[in-house]
């Protein structure tokens, strides 16, 4: 019986709804043709309960929505800022491989100049090692017998003079630098053709020995090799004059020299695959080669 009372009754109730409804749009289809701005007094309340159950209604699928739209558009994002990140990591390799080609003409381009001055043949190198103690100054550079350097053959940079082969493997040398302190380069001024001996001194600077009488030694002179010791060839730029002792009793005076080549950003040098007729004659007395028998035997 019970169960009889509530189908009457939700049947009662959805025609009254079905009726509301009917009689609701017959009105407004009366009120369209009677193009009537207001509503019935019994419609205005209706619509005022209508429009925030509306929206609140409509809320959580309209944030669902709003949400998935920002998700795939931060997806679409990160897509974006990835590529970007690649091309950015690129074009900056490709920015530094142009500077360092840059870097690399402009050496090339000296080493050309200074080869055509000394008729010498030259062979690049990388330095792979270096020994910094307070007593000695050295560089392990990735060419040796195999390539034609010796024992005894000068290095430089594309700035000037920077040492001298002192041992070398089938495919790796030892080079020491003019810093060392058992460097002994014969000089000589350029403007006024004095003459000394250039030693390694300490701090990254070189020490340029000198007969006191009748020298003529300046600050800002620049000293290159006079050849005169048959072990570099005569022209390379050593240094520039950075102090001069004052004179005094002394036999001989010493100038304070600022190294032609920044020894602390050396990266490359290049061979010159000619000794010296000193070491020439040294070398070859002891071991039988001479260095034209290596460069022809070097492939």
């Amino acid at each position: 019986m019970v169960e009889t009372h509530n189908r009457v009754r939700l049947t009662l109730l959805v025609v009254a709804l079905v009726g509301f409804a009917t009689v609701t749009m017959v009105v407004d289809r009366g009120a369209l043709r009677g193009r009537a701005r207001d509503l019935p007094p019994w419609a205005g309340p209706l619509l005022d309960i209508a429009v925030p159950l509306q929206k609140s209604l409509a809320y959580p699928v309209d944030f669902v929505r709003e949400r998935w739209d920002r998700y795939v558009a931060l997806i679409g994002v990160q897509e974006v800022n990835s590529e970007l990140r690649s091309q950015l990591a690129r074009l900056q390799e490709e920015n530094l491989q142009l500077r360092e080609g840059l870097v690399a003409s402009g050496r090339l381009a000296r080493i050309s100049e200074m080869r055509a001055g000394f008729e010498v043949p030259m062979l690049p190198a990388e330095l792979v090692g270096s020994d910094v103690s307070p007593w000695f100054r050295s560089v392990l550079l990735d060419r040796g017998r195999a390539d034609g350097v010796l024992s005894g053959m000068t290095v430089i940079s594309e700035n000037g003079l920077a040492g001298l082969v002192v041992s070398t493997s089938n495919h790796a040398s030892k080079a020491m630098l003019l810093l060392d302190r058992q460097t002994a380069v014969d000089g000589t001024v350029q403007r006024s053709r004095a003459r000394g001996i250039v030693r390694g001194g300490s701090d990254e600077a070189l020490l340029f020995e000198f007969v006191a009488r009748g020298a003529d030694v300046l600050p800002g002179d620049m000293v290159m090799t006079s050849g005169l010791d048959g072990v570099h060839p005569k022209g390379l730029l050593v240094g520039t004059v950075k102090s001069v002792a004052e004179a005094g009793t002394d036999l001989l005076r010493t100038a304070v020299l600022e190294p032609a080549v920044d020894f602390g950003r050396l990266e490359q040098v290049f061979v010159m695959l000619r000794r010296g007729p000193t070491l020439e004659l040294l070398y070859s007395s002891q071991t039988g080669d001479t260095a034209a028998d290596v460069a022809e035997a070097a492939p």
